[in-house]
């Protein structure tokens, strides 16, 4: 190829690394076989490209290229794209950046290295009040944890895992497609690079167990519904000594009938006699922390809200506490004997007699004086 390096990823001769690599991504993505699959022009133009990228992106053989062209490329052993590992190597680099498909034919890590336990997640039910305070708990969890006999490496004690041969160790398999050479997950050993010949018997080749452990669980004052909590090191065990994973407890509350939540702020509802409403009154109200007292002024009406400070949910992050706001409902008399109807009645005429309309003919007064304009 006689073409320009430096023309077909439009970059100038001394631009950078990270120059040339954003060329070259904007380039693959808008020529990529994938998305022109009928267009040969496509294909031509993102090999092209490719080669580009690969030598520029060299520090070796960009120096070569600069200093002898393609002829000194040739004379050093480069022979262009399709031919030699490099290119897999390029070309899985720069895809796991653009389209998320992982590295190129050499993992940067062991297929057969330490692998950590997965982590796990565990739903606790509380009641409110425990949430409000706090509390203590121990569960009982069943989790697969490192076999003790083989030590998490699947083999029977005195043996050890052989070398896949159909992928030579690397857990990958590589295979031709035309142009383009596609990495995948070895089906013999599963990415593992190993093969267990001889198991463990009590974990039968998987290095892990099923093991029942008793957890403690604190969990602290102030916790609401979908908080969650993380013990490190009480997930699944790892193998051929990687670490344990996580553990993450996820807390849901149950609902209260007579408080309800929002946020560290606790309402409630509190039925108080008319009587009382009318003539004012001190009365016991329960809280989360306790009875505590409230002064109902004279003449309170129904959804009037009080409020009692620092008798809400204590903060997780220090705050302090919320409020508690008191909502009251007055509460009319039902089921009345025939004293207690008259007295009612008088009172009513008592307040006729005073000039204090009753609601409802307070109510008849101002809509047809309002809304209908009479008298």
């Amino acid at each position: 190829m006689s073409v320009d390096y430096y023309e077909i990823l439009s970059v100038s001769r001394n631009a950078s690394g990270a120059e040339i690599k954003k060329a070259y991504r904007k380039l693959a993505m808008k020529y990529h076989p994938d998305r022109n699959p009928d267009d040969k022009g496509a294909e031509d133009n993102f090999k092209s490209c490719t080669e580009a990228y690969e030598v520029l992106s060299d520090k070796k053989k960009r120096e070569i290229y600069n200093a002898y062209g393609h002829d000194g490329l040739k004379n050093s052993g480069y022979s262009g794209p399709g031919s030699s590992e490099d290119v897999y190597s390029s070309f899985g680099d720069i895809f796991g950046d653009l389209f998320g498909m992982g590295g190129g034919q050499r993992s940067r890590t062991r297929p057969d290295g330490p692998v950590k336990g997965n982590d796990l997640r565990y739903d606790v039910e509380i009641s409110f009040m425990d949430a409000v305070h706090g509390v203590s708990k121990e569960v009982e969890l069943t989790r697969r944890d490192t076999c003790w006999t083989c030590e998490g490496t699947g083999c029977r004690p005195g043996h050890h895992k052989q070398t896949c041969k159909t992928c030579g160790g690397r857990g990958q398999v590589v295979r031709s497609q035309g142009f383009f050479q596609m990495s995948a997950t070895c089906p013999q050993c599963h990415g593992e690079g190993s093969i267990v010949t001889e198991p463990c018997t009590d974990c039968h080749g998987e290095g892990l167990v099923e093991k029942t452990k008793k957890v403690a669980l604190k969990i602290p004052a102030g916790v609401d519904t979908d908080a969650r909590m993380r013990l490190r090191g009480e997930g699944e065990g790892g193998r051929r000594g990687g670490g344990t994973g996580d553990l993450y407890v996820v807390v849901h509350v149950e609902e209260h009938d007579f408080f309800k939540r929002d946020g560290d702020t606790i309402y409630c509802r509190l039925p108080v006699s008319m009587v009382k409403a009318a003539l004012g009154a001190s009365v016991d109200v329960p809280t989360i922390h306790g009875k505590r007292s409230l002064d109902i002024p004279a003449g309170s009406q129904s959804g009037e809200r009080f409020s009692l400070k620092k008798e809400g949910v204590v903060n997780l992050r220090g705050r302090g506490k919320g409020d508690m706001i008191v909502e009251l409902q007055v509460m009319t008399p039902v089921n009345l004997c025939d004293e207690q109807k008259k007295a009612l009645n008088e009172f009513e005429t008592l307040c006729q007699e005073h000039g204090q309309d009753t609601e409802e003919e307070g109510f008849f007064k101002k809509f047809f004086h309002d809304v209908l304009g009479k008298n």
